[in-house]
């Protein structure tokens, strides 16, 4: 079927994920339209009316693909052809091991890449609203700042609590790093719950003077402020934890940090002053968030502190805590394996909205719903990339990865950046190094994360070639090809 008899496919938003998406759509030989908001209508955090506008940070962080989650993030997308990877690497800047990019030449090269494709047309102007009942095919990219009227129409379909409108997030501890010999397994008063066992929660232990010391490091550590446009998001039950201990030393240990109802396994004759609780994060069993820590500390004193707690000495954190303006959706209710919403199965979301964080994460969504929404309209079918590749690791925390929780705090379902405690366990791994040493600590680790981003990339070499036939671009091909990348097949 040639492109010009092709329906378009909608892409709502041209940030990153818009902007990858589309790309997507167009290297596959159908025709999309963008439709972007600006400068029709302005945000109160963007500067131009370029697509792919970086708002914060310039960095699309660590490019280790051996050794780092995001890292072996960018290999992949590199893999697939990812326009948002080659015009970060041709507009890139000295960054160490980190990929930053010029934020002016990188958008700029994005819209323009984007403006000289046959096959893609940009709309300017708000869908102030749910996408006309004639557009069969829409991406929804639309990210944190999603136009008001589209996030109540998204609401009316969906359900109240289906939009989150703030991050309230605790910090996430990877599992194998906590000490075990000083924290223990036990739900309070051994309760099993539904689903549970009794011994659901890793319990962390403070005496009189540990938690003293504890609330001295809260009072006097340096918060980050909210942005202008972010008002002051803080709601019932989710206050964070500095706030809470301003309102009295005793109130954490009345709140988050209750001792009652867990008995010490080290230590059984001695109640403890205070206890933290961590709670399965992810199916796998590999991530564990800390139960009501939602923190507006800074992330460096976030790390220092909260390695003051008996058992957390070590600890290594897929996430810090925060709580900021997003919008994004509770997907593992509302989104399928394909990321379609369920009550409209011709919107398919990606980026951050989905709930992923960061602009490489959301670049990567954009790819697979691009992806997609081109095989849907060529009758093909595309299946998801292996969960043990980090894309799939990524869309498998989105859709239903997480763990379902039914008491007090935030939703349990919180965005994520890419990290290793989304990945399948692996075996195998080598635990003696070169010199026949049993490997300790850091070189375990690092041994740990090589085995899993080789197994990752052989993982995606694989599914990209398989998939080659669904990613082809319909006749007559598409003339807009990058420089530099690498398509995959």
């Amino acid at each position: 079927m040639k492109p010009a008899s092709l329906n378009p496919v909608h892409v709502i938003g041209g940030g990153l994920a818009g902007s990858e998406a589309a790309w997507q759509v167009a290297e596959a030989g159908v025709p999309v339209v963008i439709h972007e908001m600006r400068p029709v209508r302005a945000t109160d955090a963007h500067k131009t009316e370029a697509l792919a506008e970086l708002v914060c940070s310039n960095s699309f962080r660590s490019d280790d693909s051996s050794g780092n989650a995001v890292g072996q993030l960018h290999w992949e997308m590199r893999r697939l052809g990812s326009l948002i990877m080659a015009k970060g690497d041709a507009h890139q800047v000295p960054a160490g091991g980190a990929l930053a990019v010029d934020r002016d030449g990188f958008s700029q090269a994005v819209t323009a890449a984007l403006e000289a494709h046959p096959l893609v047309s940009i709309e300017r102007g708000e869908i102030a609203g749910l996408p006309p009942a004639a557009w069969d095919n829409v991406i929804v990219a639309t990210g944190p700042l999603t136009s008001p009227g589209l996030a109540q129409g998204l609401q009316a379909l969906t359900g109240e609590d289906s939009l989150a409108f703030f991050d309230a997030i605790a910090p996430i501890v990877h599992v194998d790093s906590i000490d075990m010999e000083t924290a223990w397994f036990q739900s309070r008063y051994d309760k099993a719950g539904p689903g549970g066992t009794g011994a659901d929660y890793i319990n962390c232990p403070l005496t009189k003077d540990q938690y003293e010391a504890f609330i001295d490091a809260l009072l006097s550590a340096e918060k980050t402020e909210f942005k202008e446009w972010e008002g002051t998001p803080y709601f019932d039950g989710c206050l964070p934890i500095e706030v809470m201990a301003e309102r009295g030393r005793e109130t954490l240990r009345w709140g988050p940090m209750k001792p009652v109802g867990l008995t010490n396994r080290h230590n059984p004759t001695v109640k403890p002053h205070a206890v933290v609780q961590l709670r399965q994060d992810n199916a796998l069993g590999t991530l564990f968030n800390m139960t009501g820590f939602q923190t507006k500390l800074k992330y460096g004193e976030q790390a220092a502190i909260f390695r003051m707690i008996p058992g957390l000495q070590n600890a290594e954190f897929a996430r810090l805590g925060g709580i900021h303006r997003n919008t994004y959706l509770n997907s593992p209710k509302l989104l399928d394996d394909l990321l379609r919403l369920k009550a409209d199965p011709r919107l398919r979301f990606a980026g951050q909205i989905t709930g992923c964080e960061g602009y490489v994460e959301s670049a990567a969504t954009g790819l697979l719903a691009g992806r997609m929404a081109a095989a849907a309209r060529l009758g093909r079918a595309l299946p998801l990339p292996p969960a043990t590749t980090a894309l799939g690791a990524l869309v498998n925390h989105i859709t239903g990865g997480h763990i379902e929780t039914i008491d007090e705090g935030p939703r349990s379902f919180q965005p994520m950046n890419i990290n290793f405690g989304l990945f399948p366990p692996i075996a195998g791994v080598a635990t003696t190094g070169p010199d026949g040493k049993r490997l300790k600590g850091p070189a375990r680790s690092i041994a740990r994360k090589q085995a899993l981003t080789a197994r990752a990339k052989e993982a995606m070499d694989a599914w990209a070639r398989s998939v080659a036939a669904e990613i082809t671009p319909a006749a007559p091909p598409a003339t807009g090809s990058i420089a530099g990348a690498s398509p995959a097949g």
